[in-house]
Protein backbone atom coordinates (compact mmCIF):
# COMPACT_ATOMS: atom_id res chain seq x y z
CA UNK A 1 0.00 0.00 0.00
CA UNK A 2 0.94 3.56 -0.92
CA UNK A 3 2.01 5.79 1.77
CA UNK A 4 -1.01 8.19 2.58
CA UNK A 5 -0.02 11.79 3.84
CA UNK A 6 -2.12 13.18 6.65
CA UNK A 7 -1.88 16.85 7.69
CA UNK A 8 -3.24 17.63 11.20
CA UNK A 9 -3.99 21.41 12.11
CA UNK A 10 -4.32 21.47 15.80
CA UNK A 11 -3.49 24.57 17.89
CA UNK A 12 -3.05 22.85 20.98
CA UNK A 13 0.49 21.37 20.76
CA UNK A 14 -0.55 18.52 23.90
CA UNK A 15 -4.04 17.37 21.93
CA UNK A 16 -2.15 17.72 18.25
CA UNK A 17 0.48 15.43 20.11
CA UNK A 18 -1.74 12.82 21.01
CA UNK A 19 -3.62 12.79 17.56
CA UNK A 20 -0.36 12.21 15.59
CA UNK A 21 0.96 9.62 18.26
CA UNK A 22 -1.86 7.88 17.69
CA UNK A 23 -2.63 7.45 13.82
CA UNK A 24 1.18 7.06 13.61
CA UNK A 25 -0.39 3.38 14.96
CA UNK A 26 -2.38 3.55 11.47
CA UNK A 27 0.37 1.14 8.88
CA UNK A 28 1.27 3.31 5.94
CA UNK A 29 0.23 6.96 7.16
CA UNK A 30 2.70 10.13 6.97
CA UNK A 31 1.40 12.01 10.03
CA UNK A 32 2.56 15.86 10.24
CA UNK A 33 1.33 18.02 12.87
CA UNK A 34 0.73 21.82 12.43
CA UNK A 35 0.07 24.53 14.90
CA UNK A 36 -1.69 27.47 13.04
CA UNK A 37 -3.78 27.64 9.67
CA UNK A 38 -0.24 29.25 7.97
CA UNK A 39 2.22 26.72 8.52
CA UNK A 40 -0.48 24.57 6.67
CA UNK A 41 -1.20 26.31 3.89
CA UNK A 42 2.54 26.88 3.53
CA UNK A 43 3.29 22.98 3.40
CA UNK A 44 0.15 22.40 0.85
CA UNK A 45 3.14 21.78 -2.02
CA UNK A 46 3.89 18.75 0.15
CA UNK A 47 0.40 17.13 -1.37
CA UNK A 48 -1.63 16.28 1.39
CA UNK A 49 -3.99 13.25 0.79
CA UNK A 50 -6.38 14.20 4.08
CA UNK A 51 -6.63 17.22 6.60
CA UNK A 52 -7.77 17.01 9.78
CA UNK A 53 -8.35 20.36 11.02
CA UNK A 54 -9.43 22.10 14.02
CA UNK A 55 -12.90 24.26 13.80
CA UNK A 56 -11.14 27.13 16.12
CA UNK A 57 -7.94 28.47 14.85
CA UNK A 58 -5.84 31.76 15.29
CA UNK A 59 -6.55 33.87 12.71
CA UNK A 60 -8.75 32.11 10.50
CA UNK A 61 -11.97 29.15 11.29
CA UNK A 62 -11.51 25.83 10.21
CA UNK A 63 -13.90 26.21 7.03
CA UNK A 64 -11.69 29.05 6.34
CA UNK A 65 -8.61 26.83 6.14
CA UNK A 66 -10.36 24.35 4.40
CA UNK A 67 -12.01 26.65 1.69
CA UNK A 68 -8.02 27.64 1.13
CA UNK A 69 -7.14 24.24 1.11
CA UNK A 70 -9.50 23.24 -1.74
CA UNK A 71 -8.62 26.16 -3.43
CA UNK A 72 -4.82 25.19 -4.21
CA UNK A 73 -6.50 20.82 -4.85
CA UNK A 74 -9.49 20.27 -4.63
CA UNK A 75 -8.20 15.93 -4.38
CA UNK A 76 -7.70 16.83 -0.89
CA UNK A 77 -10.35 15.29 1.52
CA UNK A 78 -10.67 17.36 4.86
CA UNK A 79 -12.23 16.77 8.05
CA UNK A 80 -13.44 19.66 10.50
CA UNK A 81 -12.84 18.24 14.56
CA UNK A 82 -15.07 20.82 16.59
CA UNK A 83 -16.88 21.59 19.73
CA UNK A 84 -20.10 22.92 17.84
CA UNK A 85 -22.53 20.36 17.55
CA UNK A 86 -25.33 23.00 16.14
CA UNK A 87 -26.70 21.54 13.29
CA UNK A 88 -26.16 24.39 10.93
CA UNK A 89 -23.17 24.73 11.62
CA UNK A 90 -22.43 20.96 10.55
CA UNK A 91 -24.55 21.72 7.39
CA UNK A 92 -22.39 24.31 6.24
CA UNK A 93 -19.52 22.07 7.26
CA UNK A 94 -20.30 19.75 4.55
CA UNK A 95 -22.32 21.84 2.30
CA UNK A 96 -18.57 23.68 1.73
CA UNK A 97 -16.66 20.22 0.89
CA UNK A 98 -16.05 18.51 3.90
CA UNK A 99 -15.73 14.47 4.01
CA UNK A 100 -16.46 14.36 7.80
CA UNK A 101 -17.37 15.97 10.94
CA UNK A 102 -15.89 15.16 14.12
CA UNK A 103 -17.51 16.55 17.21
CA UNK A 104 -14.94 16.76 20.67
CA UNK A 105 -16.33 14.44 22.68
CA UNK A 106 -15.18 11.10 24.58
CA UNK A 107 -15.34 9.24 21.15
CA UNK A 108 -13.33 11.79 18.78
CA UNK A 109 -10.31 10.15 18.51
CA UNK A 110 -12.20 6.70 17.98
CA UNK A 111 -14.04 8.73 14.63
CA UNK A 112 -11.24 10.42 13.65
CA UNK A 113 -9.18 7.43 13.54
CA UNK A 114 -12.26 5.40 11.39
CA UNK A 115 -12.94 8.29 9.46
CA UNK A 116 -9.78 8.45 8.28
CA UNK A 117 -9.23 4.85 7.94
CA UNK A 118 -11.93 5.05 5.69
CA UNK A 119 -10.86 8.27 3.70
CA UNK A 120 -7.28 5.99 2.95
CA UNK A 121 -9.42 3.31 1.33
CA UNK A 122 -10.57 5.98 -1.02
CA UNK A 123 -7.09 7.80 -1.52
CA UNK A 124 -6.19 3.85 -2.44
CA UNK A 125 -8.74 3.71 -5.06
CA UNK A 126 -8.06 6.85 -6.13
CA UNK A 127 -4.82 6.02 -6.77
CA UNK A 128 -5.24 2.74 -8.44
CA UNK A 129 -7.83 4.45 -10.84
CA UNK A 130 -5.04 7.53 -11.67
CA UNK A 131 -2.65 4.15 -12.19
CA UNK A 132 -4.59 2.24 -14.58
CA UNK A 133 -6.02 5.92 -16.72
CA UNK A 134 -1.69 5.81 -17.22
CA UNK A 135 -1.57 2.49 -18.12
CA UNK A 136 -4.20 2.08 -20.52
CA UNK A 137 -2.64 5.05 -22.12
CA UNK A 138 0.70 3.97 -21.80
CA UNK A 139 -0.66 0.54 -24.35
CA UNK A 140 -2.62 2.65 -26.87
CA UNK A 141 0.77 4.42 -26.99
CA UNK A 142 2.97 1.89 -27.24
CA UNK A 143 1.36 -1.89 -27.84
CA UNK A 144 2.11 -1.36 -31.61
CA UNK A 145 5.61 -2.64 -32.79
CA UNK A 146 5.57 -1.30 -36.32
CA UNK A 147 7.06 -2.64 -39.56
CA UNK A 148 6.68 -5.57 -41.87
CA UNK A 149 10.52 -6.65 -42.54
CA UNK A 150 11.26 -10.45 -41.93
CA UNK A 151 13.31 -9.66 -38.90
CA UNK A 152 10.13 -7.38 -36.86
CA UNK A 153 7.86 -9.99 -38.27
CA UNK A 154 9.73 -13.10 -36.56
CA UNK A 155 9.80 -10.85 -32.88
CA UNK A 156 5.94 -10.51 -33.44
CA UNK A 157 5.87 -13.83 -33.80
CA UNK A 158 8.10 -14.90 -30.75
CA UNK A 159 6.25 -12.28 -28.59
CA UNK A 160 2.68 -14.27 -30.24
CA UNK A 161 4.22 -17.77 -28.38
CA UNK A 162 5.45 -16.47 -25.39
CA UNK A 163 2.42 -13.76 -24.29
CA UNK A 164 0.45 -16.50 -22.32
CA UNK A 165 2.86 -17.82 -20.19
CA UNK A 166 4.57 -16.76 -17.50
CA UNK A 167 8.16 -17.85 -18.26
CA UNK A 168 10.84 -15.36 -17.97
CA UNK A 169 11.53 -13.01 -20.70
CA UNK A 170 14.70 -12.00 -21.84
CA UNK A 171 14.93 -9.33 -24.36
CA UNK A 172 18.35 -8.17 -26.10
CA UNK A 173 19.33 -5.90 -28.79
CA UNK A 174 21.17 -2.50 -28.80
CA UNK A 175 20.02 0.39 -27.69
CA UNK A 176 16.72 2.10 -28.60
CA UNK A 177 15.55 -1.24 -30.69
CA UNK A 178 12.28 -1.06 -28.44
CA UNK A 179 12.99 -3.78 -26.07
CA UNK A 180 10.79 -1.86 -23.52
CA UNK A 181 7.68 -1.80 -26.58
CA UNK A 182 8.27 -5.42 -26.90
CA UNK A 183 8.14 -5.91 -22.88
CA UNK A 184 4.82 -3.77 -23.14
CA UNK A 185 3.41 -5.83 -25.81
CA UNK A 186 4.00 -9.21 -23.83
CA UNK A 187 2.16 -8.05 -20.47
CA UNK A 188 -0.66 -6.33 -21.97
CA UNK A 189 -1.67 -9.28 -24.10
CA UNK A 190 -0.87 -11.71 -21.33
CA UNK A 191 -3.64 -12.92 -18.52
CA UNK A 192 -2.00 -10.31 -16.35
CA UNK A 193 -2.96 -7.44 -18.91
CA UNK A 194 -5.18 -5.67 -16.05
CA UNK A 195 -2.93 -5.90 -13.61
CA UNK A 196 0.01 -3.36 -12.52
CA UNK A 197 3.12 -3.22 -15.24
CA UNK A 198 6.62 -2.03 -13.45
CA UNK A 199 9.40 -0.84 -15.18
CA UNK A 200 12.91 -0.41 -13.69
CA UNK A 201 15.62 0.92 -15.23
CA UNK A 202 18.79 -0.65 -13.90
CA UNK A 203 21.05 1.96 -14.69
CA UNK A 204 19.42 4.50 -13.76
CA UNK A 205 19.53 3.97 -10.23
CA UNK A 206 22.46 4.45 -7.93
CA UNK A 207 23.73 1.57 -6.57
CA UNK A 208 23.13 2.27 -3.12
CA UNK A 209 19.21 2.88 -3.29
CA UNK A 210 18.80 -0.03 -6.20
CA UNK A 211 17.95 -2.93 -2.81
CA UNK A 212 15.54 -0.37 -1.56
CA UNK A 213 14.36 0.68 -4.92
CA UNK A 214 13.41 -3.26 -5.89
CA UNK A 215 12.37 -4.81 -2.43
CA UNK A 216 11.03 -1.93 0.04
CA UNK A 217 11.98 -0.84 3.28
CA UNK A 218 10.75 -0.21 6.59
CA UNK A 219 10.32 2.94 8.32
CA UNK A 220 14.01 3.63 10.14
CA UNK A 221 15.35 1.02 8.08
CA UNK A 222 18.21 3.80 7.52
CA UNK A 223 18.49 7.41 7.52
CA UNK A 224 16.49 8.57 5.47
CA UNK A 225 13.73 5.81 5.52
CA UNK A 226 10.40 8.73 7.26
CA UNK A 227 7.84 6.11 6.52
CA UNK A 228 7.64 2.33 4.85
CA UNK A 229 7.91 2.21 1.50
CA UNK A 230 7.16 -1.06 -1.09
CA UNK A 231 9.65 -1.70 -3.73
CA UNK A 232 8.96 -1.94 -7.19
CA UNK A 233 8.39 -6.36 -7.22
CA UNK A 234 5.59 -5.40 -4.47
CA UNK A 235 4.34 -2.86 -6.84
CA UNK A 236 4.27 -5.09 -9.59
CA UNK A 237 2.42 -8.19 -8.08
CA UNK A 238 0.06 -10.12 -10.31
CA UNK A 239 1.63 -8.18 -12.80
CA UNK A 240 4.65 -8.31 -14.75
CA UNK A 241 8.11 -6.26 -13.80
CA UNK A 242 10.09 -5.32 -16.88
CA UNK A 243 13.98 -5.07 -16.00
CA UNK A 244 15.60 -2.52 -18.07
CA UNK A 245 19.66 -2.44 -18.19
CA UNK A 246 20.16 -5.43 -16.16
CA UNK A 247 23.40 -6.16 -17.39
CA UNK A 248 24.37 -2.78 -15.41
CA UNK A 249 23.64 -4.50 -11.90
CA UNK A 250 26.69 -5.01 -9.35
CA UNK A 251 27.76 -8.49 -8.00
CA UNK A 252 26.35 -8.07 -4.98
CA UNK A 253 22.47 -6.97 -6.20
CA UNK A 254 22.63 -10.52 -8.82
CA UNK A 255 22.87 -12.68 -5.60
CA UNK A 256 19.77 -10.68 -4.18
CA UNK A 257 17.83 -10.32 -7.32
CA UNK A 258 18.41 -14.38 -7.88
CA UNK A 259 17.06 -15.10 -4.62
CA UNK A 260 14.03 -12.96 -4.87
CA UNK A 261 13.80 -14.77 -8.52
CA UNK A 262 14.02 -18.27 -6.74
CA UNK A 263 12.02 -18.58 -3.47
CA UNK A 264 8.97 -15.74 -5.40
CA UNK A 265 8.86 -13.35 -2.21
CA UNK A 266 10.95 -10.68 -1.11
CA UNK A 267 12.09 -9.11 1.90
CA UNK A 268 11.97 -5.17 3.07
CA UNK A 269 15.19 -3.61 4.32
CA UNK A 270 14.80 -3.65 8.12
CA UNK A 271 12.57 -6.21 8.16
CA UNK A 272 12.50 -10.11 9.11
CA UNK A 273 8.65 -10.95 7.16
CA UNK A 274 8.99 -12.41 3.86
CA UNK A 275 6.28 -11.27 1.43
CA UNK A 276 5.71 -14.02 -1.03
CA UNK A 277 5.04 -12.62 -4.72
CA UNK A 278 3.56 -13.38 -8.60
CA UNK A 279 5.15 -11.33 -10.58
CA UNK A 280 6.35 -12.15 -14.32
CA UNK A 281 9.57 -10.89 -14.80
CA UNK A 282 10.67 -9.59 -17.95
CA UNK A 283 14.44 -8.47 -18.69
CA UNK A 284 16.44 -6.35 -21.18
CA UNK A 285 20.10 -5.88 -21.75
CA UNK A 286 22.12 -4.26 -24.65
CA UNK A 287 25.50 -6.32 -23.63
CA UNK A 288 26.14 -9.35 -24.29
CA UNK A 289 25.47 -11.43 -21.26
CA UNK A 290 27.28 -14.34 -21.94
CA UNK A 291 30.86 -12.34 -22.29
CA UNK A 292 29.81 -10.16 -19.10
CA UNK A 293 29.67 -14.47 -17.47
CA UNK A 294 32.82 -15.16 -19.03
CA UNK A 295 34.70 -12.05 -17.77
CA UNK A 296 33.22 -12.18 -14.15
CA UNK A 297 31.08 -9.42 -14.40
CA UNK A 298 27.57 -11.26 -14.13
CA UNK A 299 26.26 -14.03 -12.42
CA UNK A 300 26.18 -17.40 -14.67
CA UNK A 301 23.33 -19.09 -12.76
CA UNK A 302 21.24 -15.87 -12.99
CA UNK A 303 22.12 -15.70 -16.31
CA UNK A 304 20.17 -18.83 -17.14
CA UNK A 305 17.57 -18.06 -15.02
CA UNK A 306 16.93 -14.85 -16.64
CA UNK A 307 16.98 -16.95 -20.24
CA UNK A 308 13.57 -19.13 -20.06
CA UNK A 309 12.91 -17.67 -23.36
CA UNK A 310 15.15 -14.93 -25.49
CA UNK A 311 13.95 -12.40 -27.76
CA UNK A 312 16.48 -10.46 -29.84
CA UNK A 313 15.54 -7.29 -31.70
CA UNK A 314 17.60 -6.59 -35.22
CA UNK A 315 19.44 -3.13 -34.93
CA UNK A 316 17.29 -0.78 -37.67
CA UNK A 317 19.85 -0.90 -40.44
CA UNK A 318 18.61 -4.64 -40.99
CA UNK A 319 15.06 -3.95 -41.04
CA UNK A 320 15.00 -2.33 -44.97
CA UNK A 321 11.83 -0.51 -45.43
CA UNK A 322 10.84 -0.48 -41.80
CA UNK A 323 13.13 3.03 -41.97
CA UNK A 324 10.73 4.79 -44.82
CA UNK A 325 7.49 2.89 -42.73
CA UNK A 326 8.52 4.39 -39.26
CA UNK A 327 9.94 7.66 -40.62
CA UNK A 328 6.47 8.58 -41.98
CA UNK A 329 4.33 7.19 -38.83
CA UNK A 330 6.58 9.65 -36.57
CA UNK A 331 6.30 12.25 -38.92
CA UNK A 332 2.51 12.08 -38.74
CA UNK A 333 2.22 12.05 -35.16
CA UNK A 334 4.55 14.62 -34.72
CA UNK A 335 2.57 16.94 -37.25
CA UNK A 336 -0.95 16.49 -35.67
CA UNK A 337 0.73 16.62 -32.01
CA UNK A 338 2.10 20.20 -32.54
CA UNK A 339 -0.72 20.99 -35.02
CA UNK A 340 1.84 21.44 -37.91
CA UNK A 341 0.62 21.01 -41.69
CA UNK A 342 1.47 17.28 -43.11
CA UNK A 343 5.22 17.32 -44.20
CA UNK A 344 6.17 14.71 -46.52
CA UNK A 345 9.79 13.09 -47.62
CA UNK A 346 11.86 13.72 -50.58
CA UNK A 347 12.91 10.77 -52.52
CA UNK A 348 16.29 11.74 -52.62
CA UNK A 349 15.33 12.52 -48.60
CA UNK A 350 14.40 8.93 -48.12
CA UNK A 351 17.40 7.42 -49.78
CA UNK A 352 19.42 9.09 -47.21
CA UNK A 353 17.88 7.21 -44.64
CA UNK A 354 17.98 4.08 -46.17
CA UNK A 355 21.62 4.63 -46.34
CA UNK A 356 22.58 5.85 -43.13
CA UNK A 357 23.65 2.95 -40.49
CA UNK A 358 21.64 4.01 -37.55
CA UNK A 359 23.78 3.66 -34.66
CA UNK A 360 20.71 4.94 -32.23
CA UNK A 361 18.27 2.90 -34.01
CA UNK A 362 14.66 4.07 -33.91
CA UNK A 363 15.05 6.16 -30.73
CA UNK A 364 17.70 8.00 -33.54
CA UNK A 365 15.30 7.86 -36.44
CA UNK A 366 12.60 9.49 -34.55
CA UNK A 367 14.91 12.00 -32.88
CA UNK A 368 16.14 13.06 -36.94
CA UNK A 369 12.55 12.89 -38.18
CA UNK A 370 11.20 15.68 -35.99
CA UNK A 371 13.95 17.80 -36.25
CA UNK A 372 13.82 17.44 -40.15
CA UNK A 373 10.28 18.55 -39.86
CA UNK A 374 10.40 21.81 -38.28
CA UNK A 375 13.31 22.53 -40.89
CA UNK A 376 11.51 21.39 -43.99
CA UNK A 377 10.51 24.30 -46.27
CA UNK A 378 6.84 24.03 -48.42
CA UNK A 379 6.28 20.86 -45.96
CA UNK A 380 8.54 18.66 -47.76
CA UNK A 381 12.03 17.24 -46.09
CA UNK A 382 14.74 17.67 -48.09
CA UNK A 383 18.30 15.50 -47.07
CA UNK A 384 19.45 18.94 -46.41
CA UNK A 385 16.88 18.85 -43.12
CA UNK A 386 18.48 15.34 -42.27
CA UNK A 387 21.06 15.61 -39.13
CA UNK A 388 23.04 12.87 -37.75
CA UNK A 389 24.22 12.82 -34.62
CA UNK A 390 27.71 11.33 -36.32
CA UNK A 391 27.84 13.73 -38.88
Amino acid sequence: MATTRIFIVEDDQFLGNIIKKNLEKIDSLDVTHFLTPEECLKNLHLNPDIVSIDYLLPGMNGLELMERIKNYNSNIHCIIVSGQEKIDVVIETYQKGAEDYIIKNDNAMINLENSIRRLCKAVSLQQENEALKEQIMDRNKYNTILGNSGAVLKVLKLIQKVEKSNIMVLVTGQSGTGKELVARSIHYNSPRAKKPFVTVNMGAIPEDLIESELFGHEKGAFTDARDRRIGKFEEANEGTIFLDEIGEMDLMMQTKLLRVLQEKEVTRIGSNKAIKLDVRVIAATNRNLAVEVKEGRFREDLFYRLQGFLIHLPPLYDRGDDVILLSKTFLSDFCRENKMPNVTLSKEAAKFLMDYKWPGNVRELKAVIERAAIMSENNIISPEDLVFANS
